[in-house]
């Protein structure tokens, strides 16, 4: 098996009217993720924290095609920050049909007794209560509108990857959250779900190939069932799939997109 072909057909799902927010799209994965919404017709709205030229970018892009893109900083680790990002996307009216959540903190490989605890409070500062900051900022937009939470996390919570747990430990506790919401919000019709990732080829992987020791890469690839590593548009596309009106009655699941890494 591989990859799909350069060229081949890239799926095309029905998405929700409003906007689909993408928390963290100037990002290696959601600027991808922001690519496949507007191939679907979305208009979407992505956030930057501090790479805000990236995000411009690839709201050029996306108006080039002709489709809308909205940018905007939030900073995750002010509330403030992500209730303004919010608030000024909907000024106009617009109501807001779906969030996916691409964000993840850069982490060391360390065994859990190796691990700082100032960097262990960091992670859990940026990735976990970043995302809880980003879901009480959104609820009450995706109650009006009948909305979806999709959120990024990792294969690692249904198999343990070594020297993980700086990744595992904060999206485990994203994935409760995600539980949380499809059960309390399914009354509003609010979707909530999770695409769990093994290895990707894209932005974090990429940081953390230059810090392991040689043979690390390979490893990785002959971990997985698949003996590859997954694309950012496998990523993406599962990711959009989850935020689109074809996965309406899916709420409270953890799609596995990981070649194989988790049997």
């Amino acid at each position: 098996m591989r990859a799909r072909a350069e060229g081949a057909a890239v799926p095309v799902f029905p998405m929700p009217s409003g906007l689909t927010v993408v928390i963290g799209g100037s990002g290696g994965i959601g600027r991808v993720i922001c690519r496949r919404l507007a191939r679907c017709g979305a208009d979407v709205a992505l956030s930057w924290h501090r790479n805000r030229a990236a995000a411009a970018e690839i709201a050029d892009e996306i108006a080039a095609t002709g489709g809308e893109a909205r940018v905007g900083r939030a900073d995750l680790g002010d509330p403030d920050s992500v209730g303004t990002f919010f608030a000024d996307l909907t000024a106009s009216g617009r109501e807001i049909g779906a969030v996916i959540v691409a964000t993840g903190a850069d982490i060391g490989m360390k065994h859990v007794g190796e691990v700082d605890p100032a960097e262990w409070r960091r992670v859990i500062d940026g990735d976990l209560n970043g995302f809880f900051t980003v879901v009480q900022a959104a609820l009450p937009h995706l109650r009006r509108s009948s909305g979806s939470l999709t959120a990024l996390t990792t294969a690692g919570i249904a198999r343990h990857a070594h020297r993980d747990i700086l990744s595992i430990a904060p999206k485990a506790a994203i994935e409760s959250l995600i539980r949380a919401v499809a059960r309390e919000e399914g009354r509003h019709g609010v979707r909530a779900n999770a695409v769990a990732l093994g290895p990707i080829d894209a932005g974090l992987l990429h940081r953390l190939a230059a810090r392991v020791p040689e043979g690390f890469m390979d490893a990785v690839r002959t971990n997985t069932a698949l003996r590859r590593i997954g694309t950012a548009e496998e990523a993406a596309d599962a990711a959009v799939f989850l935020a689109s009106d074809a996965a309406s009655y899916i709420t409270g699941a953890s799609l596995i997109v990981d070649g194989g890494f988790s049997i």
